[in-house]
């Protein structure tokens, strides 16, 4: 016969407290007016009896949800650095006993974001990789919901964590450049409404300047996230510009994958031919076909802090703009590695 579940009552009778009581200490929600004695005899009533407080009620107590947010628009689902950030965020919800909602939006309108914050459904929100000029974070910052951004927007007051897209693209041109490259394209990981698309593009151009080579607009195209658009630029750029063009700059691995299907069906050779990098380090990148040279940083990790962040910004430990630089590094593989060159 199943024994009786134990409730909060029970604790309370044991105790010699109300019930009331019971849910503030257990929840550790502070209330000087509860004495340290009686916080001790609620807990040692508690365990003689075998207590586990109902996670409903200890959110409750706390007035937390015990939930937070990660959203990203459609158009990102597809996108193989944003799966490792979610691995980051579930692994820190799973020690920190909290729980992870996922949600897209159309890039057309962001309604559904709004409707998720001002009805607390969650106590905190991550964003992946903002936009330029978004009037929903806007409203966010004015509320004073606690958000952190993967990625930067420095004209709002919000915590975020990044790396420096800008000195990171640059370093991966430059070692285009060091291979011998001269003639080199660029396709953006995104629109450039987006802000890591932004910088990664302004990084690409510091390194041409700094090398001494001629920046040309026809070499730059944009990509939208996924393969497909890696392939159709690349297609556009083979047939307007090569022969001539020797390097190819592609500001994300997942987008970097069609650009090589595009060239693999053309007659030209990587890295003889043209020089290939990408960006992200998404673990299939040293599976690709030559294998991808690629600045590395890692999502998980960003991920994971991202959650750090948003649980010390919601127990008020951090405050509204907090920025936390992650770190980065060139992985040099088949892709651009020409014979004579580095």
């Amino acid at each position: 016969m199943r024994s009786p579940k134990v409730t909060s009552f029970d604790v309370a009778r044991r105790a010699g407290v109300s019930r009331s009581t019971v849910s503030l200490v257990l929840n550790r929600v502070e209330k000087p007016v509860i004495s340290e004695q009686t916080k001790r005899r609620v807990f040692k009533a508690a365990q003689e009896l075998g207590y586990v407080p109902h996670a409903a009620g200890k959110a409750l107590a706390s007035q937390r949800t015990k939930n937070i947010g990660l959203v990203f628009s459609r158009s990102q689902a597809s996108h193989g650095f944003l799966l490792q950030v979610i691995q980051g965020l579930v692994q820190f919800t799973r020690d920190n006993d909290l729980r992870l909602l996922l949600d897209t939006f159309e890039d057309s309108g962001r309604d559904s974001i709004l409707e998720l914050t001002r009805a607390k459904h969650i106590d905190g929100l991550v964003m992946f990789e903002p936009r330029t000029g978004d009037p929903t974070l806007h409203l966010l910052a004015e509320d004073a919901f606690p958000i952190v951004l993967i990625g930067s927007l420095p004209t709002e007051n919000l915590c975020s964590i990044d790396i420096d897209n800008r000195r990171a693209a640059r370093r991966v041109v430059e070692h285009l450049a060091d291979t011998g490259a001269r003639r080199i394209a660029c396709i953006t990981n995104a629109p450039p409404s987006y802000t890591a698309s932004l910088s990664r593009l302004q990084g690409y151009r510091d390194a041409l300047k700094a090398g001494g080579l001629p920046y040309d607009d026809s070499l730059v195209r944009h990509g939208d996230f996924t393969s497909e658009s890696g392939y159709h630029a690349m297609k556009e750029l083979l047939a307007e510009h090569f022969p001539g063009m020797d390097g190819v700059f592609v500001a994300s691995d997942t987008v970097a994958f069609g650009a090589l299907r595009a060239i693999h069906e053309s007659s030209v050779k990587i890295p003889d031919d043209v020089a290939v990098a990408g960006f992200d380090d998404i673990p299939l990148a040293r599976y690709a076909n030559p294998p991808l040279t690629t600045m590395q940083f890692s999502g998980v990790e960003e991920g994971r802090r991202a959650g750090e962040m948003l649980n010390a910004l919601i127990e008020g430990r951090v405050k509204p703009g907090f920025h936390e630089k992650a770190a980065a590094r060139l992985v040099v593989r088949e892709s651009t590695q020409r014979d004579g060159g580095s």
